[in-house]
């Protein structure tokens, strides 16, 4: 599911800014991206997220800077400049008139003056980082939340949907068997054979097509992946691995009912029902 929480946390050496974002994913992923000089860090901090998260990609993008009330020490290079200042007094010999360096000069010669920043320890960075670490993913959590129970209503109207579906597959499922023993007995009145209602071929014929439509094994277990399917989305854990499966335990029962269907409306019946539970299933690949 899609999320997004931004958070920051200072200490007397640094400050840690994160954004946490995550979108869509069947699996778990976790991507990082931190100063180079803190690399060490990642594997900490990808698996502090993981532990709060099981599906998703998630970005975690983390700026690292000093207290803007830190005042970094200045450190002049004497050599360097002493050695621009020798350069002016060779140029000044070269052209017969002084030259001399200014300021100017000075400040634009790189490393004369250096800035002597130095970073924070690992450990100190990661004292900034983990409670803004955990506030953003908090934020990008609830997030992910509110869409949670929008997905939760929509599949469950959709599971519904899916039992109405299957209740009517039930109500239809005994008039096959009648139609066919209709069918049967008027195409033998139509090749003009005469046959006992009552006769042991005509009986076994029927019996046998009566078992092989037989779809009452089918329809036990579509009732109890459904019921199964609702105390999952009660569950307030991630289920999304559990609810992906089922949802191919129901496209499998519905292919064999189909299979068995051997008649138009039962048919048209399991197309819908499949149309259905695929979109089913593509919620649930949203679902943590």
């Amino acid at each position: 599911m899609t999320g997004f929480g931004r958070a920051e946390h200072a200490t007397s050496h640094i400050v840690a800014r994160i954004e946490a974002s995550s979108v869509n994913r069947k699996q778990g992923e976790v991507v990082v991206q931190l100063p180079r000089a803190y690399a060490e860090l990642e594997a900490k901090i990808r698996k502090s997220t993981m532990q709060r998260l099981s599906r998703g990609r998630v970005s975690i993008s983390i700026q690292l800077e000093k207290p803007s009330d830190s005042t970094p020490a200045i450190k002049i290079n004497t050599a360097r400049a002493q050695a621009l200042e020798l350069a002016f007094n060779q140029l000044s010999t070269a052209i017969d008139r002084p030259v001399a360096p200014t300021a100017t000069d000075f400040l634009r010669t790189p490393e004369i003056l250096e800035f002597n920043e130095k970073p924070a320890e690992p450990e100190e960075a990661m004292a900034a980082i983990t409670p803004a670490l955990e506030q953003a993913l908090s934020q990008m959590i609830a997030m992910r939340a509110d869409e949670g129970k929008h997905l939760f209503d929509d599949t469950e109207q959709r599971i519904t949907t899916l039992e109405t579906i299957t209740k009517s597959i039930t109500t239809h499922a005994p008039s096959v068997l009648a139609k066919y023993r209709e069918n049967l007995h008027k195409r033998l009145a139509e090749a003009g054979l005469e046959i006992d209602l009552t006769d042991e071929r005509l009986l076994k014929e029927i019996g046998v097509f009566s078992d092989r439509c037989d779809i009452t094994e089918e329809i036990t277990r579509l009732h109890s992946h459904f019921e199964k399917f609702r105390q999952y989305l009660a569950l307030d854990e991630p289920v999304g691995r559990p609810l992906d499966f089922l949802c191919q335990e129901l496209n499998r029962e519905f292919n064999t009912i189909g299979s068995k269907a051997n008649d138009a409306t039962l048919a048209q019946l399991i197309v819908n029902a499949k149309t259905e539970l695929e979109k089913v299933r593509e919620q649930i690949q949203n679902v943590e």
